[in-house]
């Protein structure tokens, strides 16, 4: 069964993912290190893991199988996914694949090195109405990609 993963923390997009998860009857896990606000629905469990890097991250990736859509900004959390054989989507609706994660892990890697030598990299551009958009698209075609399978 197809089985939606929010990295949570930070996510912008929880609500289009619950209309989605609503409208094809799918299973959410919603992952965080502190209690979020969800909606009463059978479908949405929420997982509160231990404060620290990457404890949420370790409980999704465990998690992913071939029929997993993971949501995540988390680019190394992509990787893993894609590499258990299931799909990552970060909230702008970018789909992460496995010719373009390895040059999101580099861009990242430097910019970490960047940051680390007190570098300003100014960060993400700011979430807009055309991402929500573009995320939506990219869920839909995911689960019935994931459907197929």
């Amino acid at each position: 069964m197809v089985t939606l993963y929010i990295d949570a923390d930070a996510c912008p997009v929880k609500g289009e993912v619950y209309k989605v998860a609503a409208r094809y009857q799918l299973p959410v896990f919603v992952v965080s290190n502190t209690w979020i606000r969800t909606p009463p629905l059978k479908l949405i469990s929420q997982v509160v893991v231990d404060q620290g890097p990457d404890v949420a991250d370790d409980w999704i990736a465990e998690r992913v199988d071939p029929a997993a859509i993971v949501v995540t900004a988390d680019i190394p959390l992509a990787d893993r996914v894609l590499k258990a054989g299931g799909q990552a989507i970060h909230p702008t609706g970018r789909v992460f694949t496995a010719d373009n994660i390895g040059a999101g892990l580099a861009s990242r890697a430097v910019g970490e090195h960047l940051r680390s030598m007190g570098e300003i990299t100014g960060g993400p551009r700011p979430f807009a109405s055309a991402d929500r958009s573009k995320f939506l698209q990219a869920l839909d075609a995911a689960v019935v990609r994931a459907k197929r399978r």
